[in-house]
Order: C-alpha cells, then structure tokens, then sequence
C-alpha cells in the first residue's frame, strides 16, 4: 500500500503561539495610554476645582492713617456786639456764602450772631464779621519809643501784611494761637485759629475767596495791601 504523502512541516507558528504576542502588545498600548491620560486628567480635575471652588475671602482693609477724626458738633462761644444796618447786611451776606468746611474742618453753630459769626473744627477756627473797628496803620512813634509793639487798633510800622487770595490779611501771632484780620475790607473780618493749627494763613484762603465775593474793598488800606 502505498503511504500517504506527509504534511509539510512549516516554521510559521499557529494561531495558539501568535496569541500570546498579540495580547502583550495590546497590554502595553493600554498602559502608555493609561501613563499619558493620568497627568491630563489630573490637569482638568484640577482645571475644573479651581473653577468651582469659591473665591478666597478678600483681605479686611486695614484702617486708613489718614482718616478724619470725630469733630465736635456743640455749639462754639462767641460774642455778638451789634451792627449797623450796612455792617449787619454786609456780614450777613459773608456768613451765608461761607463754605460748609475749611479745609478738613467741619462748620460748628455759634452761641450767638450766627448772621456775623462761624466757626470750624475742634479746637475751633472762629470767623467774626464786624463789630470791631479797622485796622489802620499806627502813627508815628514818638521819637525814641520802640516801633516793634503796635498800639491798639493799629498797624505798627513795621509790622506785615499778605495777600491771599486777592484779600490783604494782618497777622498777629498770640500765646494761645493767632488772628488774622482783612484790612482793605469795608467791613473787618477776623480768624482767630488755636494754636495747633499751624501756618495761619494757610487756614485762610477759603475764607478770602467767599470775602471777595460778599465785602466790598475800603476806600483806603494800608500800605503793603495793593497789588
């Protein structure tokens, strides 16, 4: 009987040997993409947190240096001598213009003359309209009497005035503050300013622009005033 030819022997491995391969294969790809996704989805997780997560609370401010300190609201002491009618209605309209503040003071009622006087901050700036006579310069001294102390109701020869504000002001420095007197107004104005309020005529400036507009100049003012 003749023999049946045999199969060919093949190297190629079968289908059970090539499984093994391909299920290694299909291992690693699923972890290097299991390695790339994990840092991504960390990203987004944390992308998105930080979208839903409420705002930090903001910092509570600190309490400003500069803030303005409580001011008294009693009224302030001041007399009230009486005025003529052109005084009185020139005074009148001075205090009704006046601003509301000189610069951080705030305005304050008055005891009395609330139409010729006003007053501001605490300790108070005081502003008087009338009621005293105008400043003049003083005559001159006798000879060899001393021309640094002024006479009463006068400007010495020696002594200073500036102009603010289109308003020519006579300073008199006192140990408890100082007044400062409009002198080429027809109506003297006065500011007396405490002590702790240093460089007076600086406290003035306000006060003149509302002087301009509501006295009108004197015929007359001392020398030193034009311009």
């Amino acid at each position: 009987m003749d023999e049946l030819p045999s199969s060919p022997v093949s190297d190629e491995p079968g289908p059970a040997e090539s499984a093994p391969r391909r299920d290694r294969s299909t291992r690693s790809a699923a972890l290097w993409a299991t390695l790339v996704a994990a840092p991504i989805t960390l990203v987004v997780a944390g992308f998105t947190f930080a979208k839903l997560a409420p705002p930090a609370p903001a910092a509570t401010p600190s309490p400003s240096a500069t803030a303005v300190l409580p001011q008294s609201t009693a009224p302030v002491e001041m007399p009230a001598p009486a005025l003529a009618e052109r005084p009185a209605t020139v005074c009148l309209a001075l205090v009704s213009q006046l601003p509301a503040s000189v610069r951080d003071l705030r305005q304050r009622p008055v005891t009395a003359g609330a139409e010729q006087n006003a007053a501001y901050g605490d300790p108070a700036l005081t502003v008087s309209c009338g009621g005293t006579p105008q400043l003049e310069m003083c005559p001159p001294p006798a000879s060899g009497a001393s021309t640094d102390q002024p006479a009463d109701g006068c400007i010495p020869a020696t002594g200073d005035v500036w102009r603010v504000n289109g308003v020519c002001w006579y300073p008199v420095e006192g140990t408890d503050g100082a007044t400062l007197t409009a002198v080429d107004r027809e109506v003297p104005v006065r500011v007396r300013l405490p002590k702790a309020y240093e460089q007076p005529l600086q406290w003035v400036a306000q006060i003149s622009d509302t002087i301009v507009a509501t006295v009108p100049s004197a015929e007359t003012a001392p020398a030193g005033c034009s311009g």
